[in-house]
C-alpha cells in the first residue's frame, strides 16, 4: 500500500470508528510500551548497528526508558486532559441566565511524524505519546540515516497496530519529501532547521499544522558564582553524551575572562573519570556517519587554520585517526572567533567552543545578537544574575545549574521558538499541541428582551448597550 493509500485508510477510519475512548486511547500507549519492554535487546542492537559503536545502556536510558516515561506519563493523565474545560460567558450575565461556553479537545485525525536519527527511538515513541492521548492515528517516517533502526521500528508497529492505527513508511531523502507533501491533519519533524524549511514549504502546500522540533546553537552561560568542577561535569556529560548528536547539547560556554582556564582543567578531568580511554571504549559513542564526521573534523581544522586554541580531552593521548568506528574526542575550541564555521553553524558532536566574557551583560548580548536557541544553560548561585539571564534571553527552554534536563520533564513544554521550531509537546501540552480545541457556546434557551435587542429593528435597547461598551 503506498503512502497515499495509507492516509486514505487512515482517514477514512478515523471517520467511520469518531473519537477513541480514554480505554482505546491507553489500550494503544500500552502496546506502545509492551514493544518498547520486549523489543529492548533487538534496539539497542539496532541503534548499535547504526552508529558503529553505542552504548546498550545508552540507549536504554535516551531511547527506551526515555520513551516508557512520557507514554505513562499520558495514560495516567490523559483522562483529565480529554475533559471539556469550562470558560466564562461574556458578557457575564448570560451565563447567569444559562449560557454555556467551554472548549472541547477533539482529535485532529491523522499526524505524520517525520523522526530523526540520532535518538530514532525516542523521538518517535514520544511524540506517540500525546498523539495517541489525543486520540490521532500516525504515520511515521524514520530516518535513513539509521536503516536497522527504521526496518525494526516498522516490523515492531505492524506486530502490534494496524496500518489504519499506525503505519510506518521507511526510504530515502525522496521518500521523505512526498511525505512531507502529504496533507495530515498535523505534522511534527524533528530534525536540522535546513530541513524544516522545505517540510514547512512542502507542508503550506496543503496547510497542514506543524510542529517543528529543530535545534540551534544552545549556550552555556557561567556565572562567576557556579561551581566549575559541577558545571564542568554536567555540562561534559551533556556534550559527550551521544557524543553530542543531540539537539539540545551545549554548543557553546561562555565563561568569565579569569575562569578559562579553570573550566579547561575541570572540563579535562571531568572527561578522564567518565571516559578514561575513548577508542575502544562502548561507553562513548561514534558520530552516526562518515559525511557528519567530515563535517565535525572540518570544524576543528577550520578554527585551528584560523588560529584558535584546541584542546583535545584524550586521557591517554589515543590516535584515533585509525579505528574502527567514527569517534572523535571531546575537544574544546577555545576563544573561537565569529567567523569561524564552528561559532556559525550547530555542532551536533562532541566539540565545544568556549567563548570568555567581561561582563555577564555581555554574554547576553552575544546570545540575543544570534537566532533564539532551543536551549540556554545557566550556571550560579547569584539568584539576581539568574533573573538577568532569563529575563533578558529568548529560548525554547532553560535548564538553570544543568543542561538537557529540562526536555526530561513531562509537566514542561517542550519547544523551540523560531530557527529553533514552532509548537511544543510532551504532557498535557502534546495532548492539546495534537489536538483541535474546539471553542462551544451554548445559547440560553428564553429569547429575552436582550438578546432581541441585538436584532432589527434597532431601538433604544442596543444603544443603551453600546453606550456600555464603547468607552475607555
Amino acid at each position: 500500500m503506498d503512502m497515499q493509500a495509507i492516509l486514505a485508510a487512515q482517514k477514512a477510519a478515523h471517520l467511520r470508528d469518531g473519537p477513541p475512548s480514554a480505554e482505546q486511547r491507553i489500550a494503544r500507549i500500552d502496546r506502545c510500551i509492551e514493544l518498547l519492554v520486549d523489543h529492548r535487546a533487538a534496539i539497542e542492537a539496532a541503534i548499535n548497528t547504526d552508529f558503529g559503536s553505542r552504548s546498550r545502556e545508552a540507549t536504554a536510558f535516551t531511547d527506551i526508558a526515555g520513551s516508557i516515561g512520557p507514554l505513562k506519563h499520558a495514560k495516567a493523565n490523559l483522562r483529565r486532559w480529554m475533559k471539556p474545560e469550562k470558560r466564562k460567558t461574556t458578557p457575564a450575565i448570560l451565563g447567569l441566565f444559562g449560557a454555556k461556553a467551554e472548549v472541547r479537545y477533539q482529535p485532529k485525525g491523522v499526524v505524520g511524524v517525520i523522526s530523526p536519527w540520532n535518538f530514532p527511538v525516542n523521538l518517535t515513541f514520544a511524540p506517540l505519546a500525546g498523539i495517541l492521548a489525543a486520540g490521532n492515528r500516525a504515520m511515521i517516517k524514520p530516518s535513513e540515516y539509521t536503516p536497522a533502526t527504521s526496518e525494526l521500528l516498522k516490523t515492531m508497529f505492524a506486530k502490534a497496530f494496524s496500518e489504519e492505527e499506525i503505519a510506518v513508511v521507511t526510504g530515502g531523502p525522496e521518500i521523505g519529501e512526498s511525505f512531507a507533501h502529504l496533507p495530515f491533519d498535523h505534522l511534527i519533524f524533528t530534525g536540522a532547521t535546513s530541513i524544516a524549511r522545505h517540510v514547512m514549504r512542502a507542508a503550506a502546500e496543503n496547510l497542514v499544522p506543524l510542529t517543528l522540533e529543530l535545534g540551534g546553537k544552545s549556550p552555556v552561560i557561567l556565572g562567576r558564582s557556579a561551581d566549575l568542577d559541577v558545571a564542568a561535569a554536567r555540562v561534559m556529560n551533556g556534550k559527550t553524551l551521544n557524543a553530542g548528536q543531540i539537539c539540545l547539547a551545549p554548543d557553546y560556554v561562555l565563561a568569565p575572562h579569569d575562569r578559562m582556564d579553570a573550566f579547561v582543567a575541570s572540563a579535562r578531568a571531568s572527561v578522564e573519570k567518565m571516559f578514561p580511554t575513548i577508542k575502544d571504549n562502548p561507553d562513548y559513542t561514534s558520530i552516526v556517519a562518515q559525511r557528519h564526521y567530515d563535517r565535525i573534523t572540518g570544524y576543528i581544522d577550520d578554527a585551528r587554520a584560523k588560529g584558535a586554541q584546541i584542546v583535545e580531552l584524550k586521557p591517554e593521548h589515543e590516535d584515533l585517526s585509525q579505528q574502527e568506528h567514527r569517534k572523535i574526542a571531546p575537544t574544546l575550541i577555545l576563544e573561537p572567533t565569529d567567523d569561524m564555521k564552528v561559532m556559525q553553524e550547530e555542532i551536533f558532536g562532541p566539540v565545544l567552543p568556549v567563548k570568555s566574557y567581561r561582563s555577564v551583560d555581555e554574554a547576553i548580548a552575544y546570545v540575543n545578537a544570534r537566532d533564539r536557541p532551543l536551549g540556554l544553560y545557566y550556571f550560579g548561585d547569584d539568584a539576581g544574575e539568574r533573573e538577568k539571564v532569563l529575563t533578558a534571553t529568548t529560548a525554547g527552554g532553560v535548564t538553570v545549574n544543568d543542561v538537557i534536563m529540562h526536555v526530561a520533564q513531562e509537566e514542561l513544554p517542550f519547544g523551540g521558538v523560531g530557527p529553533s521550531g514552532m509548537g511544543s509537546y510532551h504532557g498535557a501540552d502534546g495532548f492539546r499541541e495534537f489536538s483541535h480545541r474546539k471553542a462551544v457556546f451554548s445559547q440560553i434557551k428564553k429569547d429575552i428582551g436582550p438578546l432581541q435587542a441585538l436584532r432589527p429593528p434597532y431601538g433604544p435597547g442596543i444603544r443603551k448597550y453600546l453606550e456600555g461598551a464603547i468607552k475607555a
